[in-house]
């Protein structure tokens, strides 16, 4: 259902489609594993009712990744104890505020990957997040549950959070459009973090039209005055049907590099993994430290791994990571002035079954997501299907949200 079909609905109706779809086409596993919880069918009726007819997302239910403050509700943020280190909002987050002015009404919150601080979607606590059509494989994270919900028809508009690929990567593996913004923004300013310097918000729909109407009322889009210019680069490590059929779609909207400028950003990229990895650890650390210790038996194993490399980390590292991420900007910056946009792998590979998620892999994928990560660039997400019938996605990499760009591409993807 498009955000049109929803919001011809009678509020009621549209609440109990909320709950029936949520019941009917998740297991009861999934459910816990992706829905933190669900606004109760008789208050998101008046929720729905309440909106202003006018408003652009008027009858749109959407869920909320739990790292946004919703006013008296606790965040867990798919741990087992933020709530125990954490005071309990007492004010919405502006991201929310703005949803409820463009008309949207919040029909609950999703589970994520622990502290956001993982791109595969499991959780010890509550399950792993798994593709709602390809059971036993992966949404991607860290923002799973809101992945699954919109993959699952559940709502049309779910809210996520993209550091390292968190939207990027469920989109491609789940087949949906998505959308980050950038670090430090209003939006991403007040959820839980995990490295403000990469931290950024984003949102998840099914179909183009839906991304475009919705990005256009939160943030608004720049019409084009002229076809953009961009190039598609394509890198190291794709599965050979990744490859190929990446090829097919980013010729659509691009041309392939030129050798010199493939040249050079292949190289400026090559390093950013490492870099992304070192800062993120320090900033994650950061933010932990004062319960760290004491939680330390109630972390996801792997989280804690992660966040032990932070104090671990010598000052060389810090300062090798900070020089390259600094030259990577300066890469980026020299980009724009001669491009609109860049194309790129949103994933090397299809949805992972769990035996695949492994450090490899992870590596595999933040080698195609870390360089706009470190850039601080807004990506456009595009699903691009695969003869397995799984998915992957093209990256639409642009210098900042106010990029014509975005409404090109999503206006002649809507068509």
């Amino acid at each position: 259902m498009t955000f049109r079909d929803w919001q011809q609905l009678a509020p009621g109706a549209a609440a109990r489609a909320v709950h029936d779809r949520a019941r009917t086409r998740l297991s009861p596993a999934q459910q816990r594993a992706a829905l933190a919880s669900l606004v109760d069918e008789a208050p998101l009726a008046q929720a729905l009712a309440a909106a202003d007819r006018t408003a652009p997302l008027a009858g749109v239910p959407y869920l909320l990744k739990d790292l946004y403050p919703v006013a008296g509700q606790s965040m867990f943020a798919g741990s087992a104890f933020l709530p125990e280190v954490h005071p309990t909002p007492t004010a919405d987050s502006a991201l929310v505020r703005r949803l409820a002015t463009a008309g949207a009404a919040y029909a609950g919150r999703t589970h994520l990957h622990e502290f956001a601080y993982g791109i595969t979607g499991e959780n010890p606590h509550y399950g792993d997040c798994e593709h709602p059509r390809f059971p036993g494989r992966t949404t991607g994270g860290s923002s799973s549950g809101s992945a699954a919900a919109v993959a699952a028809g559940i709502v049309p508009l779910a809210i996520g959070t993209d550091t390292g690929g968190s939207v990027r990567l469920p989109a491609a593996f789940c087949g949906l459009f998505g959308l980050r913004l950038t670090p430090r923004d209003a939006f991403i300013a007040d959820a839980f973090p995990l490295a403000p310097s990469f931290d950024t918000a984003g949102w998840f729909t099914a179909n183009a039209a839906d991304l475009a109407t919705a990005t256009r009322a939160l943030i608004g889009l720049t019409p084009a005055a002229r076809p953009p210019a961009g190039c598609y680069l394509e890198l190291p490590g794709l599965d050979p049907e990744v490859a190929a059929a990446l090829s097919i779609a980013a010729a659509r909207l691009a041309p392939p590099a030129d050798a010199v400028t493939r040249d050079t950003l292949r190289a400026a990229f090559a390093g950013a993994v490492e870099a992304y990895n070192t800062i993120v650890a320090d900033e994650a650390w950061q933010v932990h430290r004062a319960w760290a210790e004491r939680f330390a038996a109630r972390y996801d194993p792997y989280v804690w791994q992660r966040l032990q490399r932070g104090p671990a980390q010598t000052a060389d590292q810090r300062a090798a990571a900070d020089r390259s991420a600094h030259a990577l900007r300066g890469v980026w910056t020299e980009y724009f002035r001669r491009f609109d946009f860049l194309v790129l792998p949103a994933s090397p590979c299809g949805a992972l079954r769990k035996a695949d998620c492994t450090l490899a892999n992870r590596l595999r994928i933040l080698a195609l997501t870390a360089p706009a990560s470190i850039g601080g660039r807004p990506v456009l997400t595009v699903p691009v299907p695969l003869p397995s019938g799984l998915t992957t996605g093209l990256q639409v990499v642009v210098a900042d949200t106010a990029s014509p760009v975005l409404d090109w591409v999503l206006t002649s993807l809507s068509a």
